[in-house]
């Protein structure tokens, strides 16, 4: 348990924007002032005491339009984040310890994936196949994945000649036990500094492929689905695309402003352990 009177200010502000968000998403339907695509008022009305955010470009209320883009937005990233993390990072350490034909394979199919600019290959993708939220986050995931492939093989690589992980092998253990059990858990400072810069990848990801109309699809509310619905009005002076976009720059502050704190929680602990 932390001492809450040591952890650094700047970690206190993204704890607390974070929880303002997952608060959000979690309980959009029950905090939202109206409905997502209800119409309450007239096109880009101004904020005002009824609507603190004014209406967005068919008048719906974009204080509740925020609230639902919340929960769409970390949902598929936070899945998208999770599957990239499971498939790559299993992957890549089983690619250090089995080595030989499995490692050049798994490399040689990653860099070919790597090859190919992420956001191109996304397009062309989900051109061909239907847009649903099934297909963004295993599209996502599955691209994302070969980043943390490329960090949990190089990880594993240098953690699987230690001479505790010889010491397993020579004892019989299995390849689950030397993955799991010994690599995996001298990893972790690595992989929870790369997950806080992964998960808001695929929130901008996710924000531009909405923005290019191929992310997630109408009448559902995502930002960067809504920066695209009201860019036209920042022309006129009107902010209502520069609010979901404030909305992704805070997000993405906060997640690393706590993936910070963790890792270097983290690191003391391992120091700590490590000279005593």
């Amino acid at each position: 348990m932390p001492d809450l009177k040591r952890i650094p200010l700047g970690a206190w502000f993204g704890l607390i924007l974070c929880a303002i968000f997952l608060f959000a998403a979690i309980f959009a339907p029950l905090v939202a002032p109206h409905g997502m695509g209800e119409i309450v008022g007239d096109v880009w009305a101004p904020a005002s005491a009824q609507y603190p955010f004014g209406t967005d470009n068919l008048g719906r209320d974009l204080l509740s339009r925020m609230i639902y883009g919340a929960r769409t937005t970390i949902l598929i990233a936070a899945l998208a984040t999770a599957l990239s993390f499971i498939l790559g990072s299993v992957l890549g350490f089983m690619a250090a310890v089995a080595g030989g034909w499995f490692d050049t394979v798994s490399s040689r199919v990653v860099d070919l994936l790597m090859a190919i600019p992420t956001l191109i290959f996304a397009l062309v993708v989900l051109s061909v196949l239907p847009t649903t939220v099934v297909t963004l986050i295993l599209v996502m995931g599955i691209l994302d994945s070969t980043r943390v492939f490329r960090l949990a093989r190089a990880v594993a690589v240098d953690i699987n000649v230690m001479d505790y992980v010889e010491a397993a092998k020579l004892r019989g253990e299995g390849t689950g036990w030397i993955i799991f059990r010994e690599i995996l858990p001298n990893a972790l400072s690595p992989l929870i500094s790369e997950l806080g810069l992964r998960f808001i990848y695929a929130v901008l990801f996710l924000s531009a492929l909405s923005f290019l109309g191929l992310g997630v699809q109408p009448p559902e509310a995502d930002w960067g689905g809504m920066v695209k619905e009201n860019k036209d009005g920042i022309v006129f002076g009107i902010p209502a695309a520069l609010i979901p976009a404030a909305a992704i720059a805070l997000l993405a502050i906060s997640v690393n402003l706590v993936a910070d704190w963790v890792l270097n929680r983290t690191s003391d602990l391992k120091g700590g352990r490590g000279n005593g």
